[in-house]
């Protein structure tokens, strides 16, 4: 239940006063509290048949949570069935979770053999130290008292215990059997690759047995539209190990599809009033200290190359040498360029925009394909514009993007806004302009008639942001496009225009990166259509199949009336059978087979062959080209006859 807002277990006593409410087990925090509660029951079964092993941190998280446990041994799947079947006794058990409050020195005694845990206790008591101690810590430890759960027999035996913030479901029976183990990974405690490799258990629990049934059916459907995987039957790109981690190389399929995503993007930039600019990789470092982003990202940045120093012959530095950076962010540069010049009100908006490729140094173990990576392409723009123009752009702005996105086959759609953590010092600026900020991002928002969500404490160190956060073809939600307002970065370099009072005014700031990065956005439409995409976007738009070898000259020509259109197609001339060529083709996703045999060179036609396996035949070939052209601007997904209709 909450009580005046806070969550806390069914069995804290309430007053008359207090304000009560339930906490139902289907909602978040009711899920985030059977997950959580079953990782204790995890733990507890690990430490039964591995009474040596440390417990790590275990908290809930998207759809389930996970357990991190030092250990002599890397565990097998034969331990996670064995895991099972005591989680299983402890859950029949019927435990009682009980909550102590500890002080430190209580906490210290009990938990002597928890290395781990210990060095959580050392960390308890500043405002946030539970989220900063490491991810998940916020569940064991926070700003308050010191907690410490029982799992309590039947017979009022203490069972098992665990450091932990809670709250829990009232007993381990209330985990039913909607829950499974689906996982074994390594991780570093607190996140840091110099400390101790631990291992990770991860689980999935919800309400009902046809719950878990339906999550599980989720995950084989998302398994089978995995973009790493497709990216390898498709032949679209990969990562050589001669490059290096989370560095992507597009393979000729894959460039095809990429080049279609940025022209179009382009197309559509030019159309909406922005300027293209582009800048180098890399910079003095004094220009991400005017930015900000070296006194508060410097951990996501590449280390610094000193360059441009000079010695003599007896070794004494002659000139000083410099400090250069792989960029992390385009925006400092967009700066410069606005700097670069007067500007006048008459300009504004002005909006620059450039597909810039930056480089993060993300840790080697949250690296995933194409979805996080060391080197990105943003689709980046910044606007500047005067205070009084901010609304209008941000939601000319808003507008923009979700246009844009169904335009590639997006539709589904939430807003979320987040904003300033007012307990953290990471944020620049003052308060009256965050608010200000965060007020009109909340307007424009709620205009659209989206649903919004709050995000506190998600904002970037410079400024509010709303993101438009889309659901893919099964259900799973991407964060897509953001748009941030920014009054810090004008102040940090001093960006100026004059009035129509020939005055000078600080220009506002808007960052807008409609894919977040081109990659990212490569590996959602991959795994949004399974590999099966519109025809637009298609590596190989059409295959021509003869049906016999003489028929293939004939082919070759409609192919090139194609081609002379602008699709993308080719001639199948391998010496396979048509059935198998056929069956390769299907495979390999291409939306559209054209098929030519006797009746078709007689009557200057061609026959359709479509992806679920139906045919149109006698399709005069001007007819073919037009219809094919026609879904190509269209955007249309050609799966079957009606789609080319």
């Amino acid at each position: 239940m909450r009580v005046n807002g806070e969550l806390k277990d069914l069995a804290h006593v309430v007053v008359e006063t207090d304000a009560v409410e339930p906490v139902l087990i289907d909602s978040k925090d009711g899920l985030d509290i059977l997950r959580h509660s079953t990782a204790h029951v995890l733990a507890q079964a690990v430490q039964r048949i591995r009474p040596q092993s440390n417990l790590g941190i275990g908290p809930p998280v998207t759809d389930g949570f996970y357990y991190d446990f030092g250990v002599d041994e890397p565990f097998t799947p034969e331990d996670l069935k064995a895991i099972s079947k005591e989680m299983q006794r402890i859950i029949r058990d019927g435990q009682r979770f009980t909550r102590r409050v500890v002080t430190p020195d209580e906490a210290r005694a009990e938990l002597a053999n928890e290395p781990f845990k210990l060095e959580l206790v050392e960390l308890a008591g500043g405002p946030g130290s539970g989220a900063d101690a490491a991810e998940g810590a916020s569940a064991e430890i926070g700003a308050g008292e010191l907690t410490i759960y029982d799992n309590v027999s039947k017979d009022g035996s203490v069972a098992w215990k665990d450091l932990c913030r809670g709250p829990h479901v009232p007993s381990t029976r209330m985990l039913g059997n909607g829950w499974d183990l689906t996982r074994v990974a390594a991780a570093y405690w607190r996140g840091s690759e110099k400390n101790p490799q631990l291992q990770r258990i991860y689980g999935t629990a919800w309400p009902t047995k046809d719950e878990l049934r339906a999550y599980q059916e989720r995950l084989a459907e998302a398994a089978k539209r995995d973009h790493r995987r497709l990216g390898a039957e498709m032949d679209l790109f990969s990562f050589p190990d001669e490059v290096g981690p989370g560095l992507a190389v597009f393979h000729p399929r894959g460039g095809i599809v990429r080049y279609e995503i940025e022209r179009y993007m382009r197309e559509q930039l030019l159309r909406h009033g922005y300027d293209m600019v582009n800048s180098p990789h890399i910079t003095k470092a004094d220009l991400f200290m005017t930015s900000g982003h070296l006194q508060t990202y410097a951990d996501g940045m590449y280390p610094a190359m000193h360059l441009d120093e000079a010695v003599d012959d007896e070794g004494n530095v002659t000139r000083q040498g410099q400090d250069y950076y792989l960029k992390p962010m385009n925006c400092p540069f967009h700066n410069l360029i606005f700097r670069s010049r007067g500007r006048s009100y008459r300009e504004l908006p002005l909006r620059l925009a450039e597909f810039g490729t930056v480089y993060r140094y993300e840790k080697s173990g949250t690296l995933s394909g194409l979805t996080r990576v060391r080197g990105l392409t943003q689709d980046d723009a910044h606007i500047y514009v005067a205070e009084d123009q901010v609304e209008a752009e941000l939601t000319r702005n808003l507008e923009f993007v979700l246009q844009v996105l169904r335009d590639y086959g997006l539709n589904d759609f939430y807003l979320e806004l987040s904003t300033k953590d007012d307990s953290k010092d990471k944020f620049l600026g003052e308060d009256a302009q965050w608010e200000a900020a965060t007020e009109t991002l909340r307007k424009v928002a709620e205009a659209s008639g989206l649903e919004l969500v709050a995000d506190p404490g998600g904002a970037a160190f410079y400024g509010p942001k709303v993101s438009v956060q889309a659901r893919d073809a099964i259900g799973r939600t991407w964060q897509m496009s953001t748009i941030q307002l920014d009054f810090n970065q004008p102040e940090r370099f001093e960006l100026e225009y004059t009035g129509p009072d020939g005055l000078k005014h600080r220009p506002v700031m808007i960052h807008r990166a409609l894919f977040g990065s081109i990659e990212r956005f490569f590996a959602i439409l991959l795994e949004h259509y399974a590999g099966d995409f519109p025809l637009w976007l298609a590596p190989a738009q059409v295959v021509g199949i003869p049906v016999a070898d003489e028929f293939a000259p004939y082919l070759d020509e409609v192919i090139a009336q194609l081609r002379a259109a602008g699709i993308r197609a080719e001639v199948d001339h391998a010496d396979d059978r048509m059935q198998k060529k056929i069956r390769n083709h299907t495979t390999a996703k291409v939306p559209l087979i054209l098929i030519a045999g006797e009746q078709d060179r007689a009557a200057g036609t061609v026959s359709f062959r479509f992806r679920d396996g139906s045919q149109e035949n006698g399709v005069p070939i001007a007819a073919a080209i037009e219809r094919i052209r026609s879904a190509v601007s269209s955007h249309a997904r050609v799966l079957t006859a009606e789609d080319l209709a």
